[in-house]
């Protein structure tokens, strides 16, 4: 049964007519409320009027593209993110990471597909990864690196580091494991729950997804990974947080 709840707003940002009434048909089931641009500027320019939930960008645009999108959305917004393209080359879903993409999905999709990977990201999103029994809220690091699980925030010496919510999870995954290593494939599953709870199997694409975001969140916290401050290479099996 589709939820008939107001889960909130959702943009579209896609220039084929049929896939994006596909895509806005998904949505609106799903129980968002749901505006449509046919460029990048427009679909821009919709985020910052609505500050939607979720939002899905198409990769090839007529103005500017899927990847110029993302780059301006994340300087004013933290609404999920999910790009859509035709595209299967490797390099473009890492661009897509790297930007601040919370999620890369392939066309052509199943409407179910799609309606999950949105479902799982917002799920996250709305967890706190990091029990608060466990971790004081907020936790400090070295009186330098703040975390906050209960309002998903991260503070560097008192400024805000602007984490998109992959990264924020990645992070918290990481700190929650009180200085154990985390597998490259153990974080996978944990950030991608739904891709591998029916035996799916973690890829080297994944691996590969996983050190892009890892990357990310070093560069956002000045940390270096041939000298890290925060997060340690375990070479050949995943990363180490630990505090200076």
């Amino acid at each position: 049964m589709d939820e008939t709840w107001d889960r909130g707003v959702a943009v579209v940002v896609e220039d084929d007519d049929d896939i994006r009434a596909l895509i806005e048909f998904t949505l609106r089931q799903a129980g968002f409320t749901v505006h449509a641009a046919v460029t990048g500027a427009q679909g821009v320019a919709l985020v910052k009027a609505h500050s939607p939930v979720v939002t899905t960008v198409d990769v090839s645009l007529p103005d500017i593209d899927g990847f110029e999108v993302v780059r301006r959305l994340r300087t004013f917004s933290d609404t999920v993110v999910v790009m859509l393209t035709a595209r299967v080359a490797e390099p473009d879903t890492l661009m897509g990471l790297e930007v601040g993409a919370d999620e890369y999905v392939t066309k052509p999709f199943r409407p179910r597909e799609l309606r999950a990977r949105v479902d799982a990201l917002l799920r996250r999103a709305g967890r706190v990864t990091v029990p608060v029994a466990d971790v004081p809220d907020p936790t400090t690091v070295d009186g330098h690196l703040e975390i906050d699980p209960a309002r998903r925030t991260v503070r560097l010496d008192g400024e805000l580091v602007q984490l998109t919510r992959t990264e924020f999870d990645l992070l918290a995954v990481l700190h929650g494991a009180h200085g154990r290593t985390v597998a490259k494939g153990d974080l996978a599953a944990e950030l991608w729950p739904d891709q591998y709870r029916y035996g799916g199997q973690v890829t080297e694409a994944d691996h590969r997804t996983v050190e892009v975001h890892v990357a990310n969140v070093r560069r956002k916290l000045g940390d270096s990974p041939t000298s890290p401050r925060f997060i340690h290479t375990v070479r050949g099996l995943g990363y180490r947080f630990e505090g200076p």
